[in-house]
C-alpha cells in the first residue's frame, strides 16, 4: 500500500549535464615507495582542473582499488561538490576497463580523460575545443605538443598532406616544451637529448589555427559520439593496450591532434618542485646517485621492489 504520494512527482524540472563530462581514473594501492607521493599528485590533479577550467564541466572520478587514504578523500571531495560522479571499485579492473565504465555513462557531448597524475594549466579546455572547430572530423586532442607514434595517426597525415591543408614538417616543438614531459616519464636525459635532435614535428594549420598531428592517451578530449562507435573496448591488464584506443580512432578516419602550447603537464608519481609549496627534498650525492643507477644495482633493486609490490597488491585468482 502507498501512503501519499512521491514528492519527485512534483518537481518540474532536473538538473542537466555539462557540455563536457571529465574523466579521471585512480589507483593507488598504498602511500609508500612508488606511491609515496601519489595521493598528493591526485589533490594537484584535481585541484588544477577547478581551478583551472574556464568551461562548465562535469567531473567523474574512478577509482580503481585505492587504499583507505585515498578513497576518504575522495569520498570527501565528491561531499563537497569537487567531483560530480564518484565511481569506488572494490577490485583493480584497468585503466581500459575503467574507461568502459566512465565513456559509457558520461552524458557531456564532449567526454574528457586524463590519468590522475595531470596537471591541468589555465584554458585548456578551451584551446581543445577550439580544435574541434578549426579542423574537421577530430577525434581526440591532447592538450601539449606530443612527438607520437606516427603509424597511430595515419589518417591525419592522409589529410594533412592534401595539398589545401597546408602540413609542414620541420623542428617546431621548443627543448624546454619537449623535455618537460619526456623527462616526467623517467626517461634517461641522454636518450631524450638523442630523441628531440632526431625526430621532427609534423604541424597543420587551418583558419588561424595551428595543432600538431598525434595524440596520447594519457590525457585528451574526444566527442561522446565517437566513442559510442568504439566502445567497449577489451580489457585484459591493469595498465596494457591503452593505445587501441588511438588505433581505433585513427581507424575511423578522425583526426588525432596536440595543442600548440602545453596546457597540461605529466607530473607522474612525484609533485614537482615548482608545484610544491614546502622547500625541495635534499637532492642525492652524485656518488650515491651514481651507484643507484648503475645497470645491475638498478636491476637488482627495481626487480626487487616490482615483484615485494605484486606479492602484495596483484590479484590473484
Amino acid at each position: 500500500m502507498r501512503l501519499g504520494q512521491n514528492p519527485a512527482k512534483f518537481i518540474s524540472t532536473v538538473a542537466q549535464p555539462a557540455l563536457v563530462t571529465v574523466t579521471v581514473v585512480n589507483c593507488i594501492p598504498l602511500l609508500s615507495g612508488f606511491h609515496m607521493q601519489s595521493l598528493d599528485v591526485l589533490k594537484a590533479c584535481l585541484s588544477s582542473l577547478r581551478e583551472n577550467t574556464d568551461n562548465p564541466f562535469d567531473l567523474m572520478v574512478f577509482d580503481n582499488h585505492s587504499c583507505r587514504e585515498v578513497r576518504e578523500y575522495l569520498r570527501n571531495a565528491f561531499e563537497q561538490g569537487v567531483i560530480q560522479y564518484l565511481v569506488l571499485s572494490d577490485t583493480n579492473i584497468g585503466k581500459i576497463g575503467a574507461w568502459n565504465f566512465m565513456f559509457g555513462a558520461a552524458q557531456g557531448k564532449y567526454v574528457g580523460f586524463s590519468d590522475s597524475d595531470i596537471y591541468f594549466r589555465p584554458n585548456w579546455l578551451s584551446a581543445s575545443l577550439e580544435l574541434f572547430d578549426a579542423f574537421p572530423d577530430v577525434g581526440m586532442v591532447t592538450g601539449r605538443p606530443l612527438r607520437t607514434r606516427m603509424e597511430l595517426s595515419t589518417a591525419t597525415l592522409e589529410w594533412g598532406r592534401e595539398e589545401s591543408h597546408g602540413m609542414e614538417e620541420g623542428a617546431f616543438i621548443d627543448w624546454d616544451t619537449y623535455n618537460e614531459h619526456e623527462s616526467s616519464l623517467g626517461h634517461p636525459d641522454e636518450d631524450i637529448h638523442k630523441q628531440f635532435q632526431s625526430r621532427n614535428d609534423f604541424r597543420l594549420s587551418r583558419g588561424g589555427y595551428r595543432a600538431y598531428i598525434g595524440a596520447g592517451h594519457f590525457q585528451f578530449l574526444t566527442r561522446k559520439s565517437v566513442l559510442d562507435q568504439i566502445m567497449p573496448l577489451e580489457s585484459e591488464k591493469p595498465m596494457r593496450g591503452e593505445s587501441v584506443i588511438e588505433v581505433e580512432i585513427n581507424r575511423l578516419k578522425y583526426l588525432r591532434l596536440c595543442t600548440e602550447k602545453p596546457y597540461v603537464m605529466h607530473m607522474g608519481n612525484w609533485v614537482p618542485e615548482t608545484l610544491r609549496p614546502s622547500k625541495p627534498l635534499r637532492r642525492q650525492h652524485p656518488f650515491l646517485r651514481k651507484l643507484l643507477w648503475s645497470r645491475p644495482i638498478r636491476y637488482v633493486l627495481l626487480g626487487a621492489y616490482s615483484n615485494i609490490f605484486r606479492w602484495y597488491f596483484e590479484n590473484v585468482e
